[in-house]
């Protein structure tokens, strides 16, 4: 039951907010809203991800995660549902509603399942990323017929409620059964600890590269001359291999106990990835779908992995959500703020090299954190 309910939460947790870009033009034109405007409604959801992730041990104490997991999804239902009026008003404060709400469940379903399935932390936080990644991409494809079906992009948006109460009905029965938490002494993030600030820079890398390639994958290769309908394939393959990486190599490290090696597996592969559409972005015969697919396979284990390795290297659950939480938060911070930035970057140098270098660090920065976190014992 609890697996059932996990993996029925996660599919809640990108969807909300992966159906609103395709429905931008829609919405601008209806409300009279900039580009940037309508832009922030997203960037907003995503800061607001990060502040649930820093949120979600504070709350978590008070009943339990469990229970704070049907309250997170039950803000991502209100959310959706508030975004159902047409207007600017309720459109910015339910997108911000249900980022806060995903950014909150984010972080205690890492708690969850080092309580309740610590044995088996990696493949099941690979299948929940995955849970998350499934549903988020057919949002998105389905976002501009179903406004046409449902007659408008603000029920478009709404429709989203559906699940959410569904896997709150899934979820509950598993909250009603778990007692409230004993009192604990832990107060706030573990700022200080070397194993948060690792998993932190490690979050803040994976979510970069994979925020900034969702972000400017496509513009880019329309900027070296293929076609809108082109790029946006070559995208969807990238998200695509998202799901086998984050599916297999988690559960790869948690079998062989080697952590280390399959995220260095990883980050190859995205490094490979990043560098060749840099360098060499059309190859003859296999184009950029070579490099994308490398990019998509690394990017989706990164995310898991850095989940997996804080369930197994904390204590205990409070532990376990606490460091997730501060390592998400900083993460979806650079998630909301890395992309505008390379926007930024393109906008002065005229070019996508400066903003492609941006993830280049990127791949240092988690290199540096994965060698730094290694391979030690877990403390399950």
């Amino acid at each position: 039951m609890v697996l059932i309910g996990l993996l029925a939460l996660a599919l809640n947790l990108r969807t909300a907010l992966a159906g609103y870009p395709p429905l931008i033009d829609a919405v601008r034109a209806d409300l009279g809203l900039s580009a940037g405007a309508a832009g922030f409604v997203q960037t907003g959801a995503v800061l607001m991800m990060a502040a649930g992730s820093l949120a979600g041990p504070a709350v978590a104490r008070r009943g339990g995660p469990e229970r704070a997991l049907v309250a997170a999804v039950a803000l991502v239902a209100l959310g959706s549902l508030v975004r159902g009026v047409p207007t600017v008003v309720p459109l910015v404060a339910g997108s911000l509603l249900a980022g806060f709400g995903i950014g909150v469940a984010g972080v205690l379903l890492t708690g969850v399942v080092k309580h309740h399935l610590p044995d088996r932390a990696g493949a099941v936080t690979g299948a929940y990323v995955v849970a998350m990644m499934i549903p988020a991409t057919v949002a998105s494809a389905v976002a501009v017929p179903l406004a046409v079906a449902v007659g408008g992009w603000s029920l478009a948006l709404a429709v989203w409620a559906v699940p959410a109460v569904l896997a709150l009905a899934a979820w509950v029965p598993v909250a009603r059964r778990t007692g409230r938490p004993a009192p604990t002494e832990r107060a706030g993030l573990p700022w200080r600890d070397r194993l948060a600030r690792l998993a932190a820079a490690h979050q803040s890398a994976a979510s970069l590269l994979v925020y900034g390639w969702m972000t400017w994958l496509a513009p880019y290769l329309t900027s070296r001359g293929w076609s809108p309908r082109d790029a946006g394939v070559v995208l969807g393959v990238w998200a695509a291999a998202q799901v086998p990486g984050a599916l297999v190599i988690p559960a790869l490290a948690e079998h062989s106990g080697r952590w280390r090696f399959w995220s260095v597996v990883a980050l190859v592969s995205t490094a490979v990835g990043t560098l060749g559409l840099l360098l060499a972005p059309l190859p003859p015969v296999l184009g950029p779908w070579l490099w994308a697919t490398l990019v998509g396979i690394g990017s989706g284990a990164g995310f898991p992995l850095g989940l997996a390795v804080v369930a197994w290297r904390t204590p205990d659950a409070a532990a376990s959500a606490a460091t997730s939480g501060m390592a998400l938060g900083i993460g979806y911070t650079t998630a909301g703020v890395g992309p505008f930035a390379m926007g930024v970057l393109i906008d002065l140098t005229a070019g996508y090299a400066a903003a492609i270098g941006v993830l280049v660090v990127a791949v240092a920065v988690q290199a540096v954190a994965i060698i730094r976190i290694g391979d030690a014992e877990r403390a399950c």
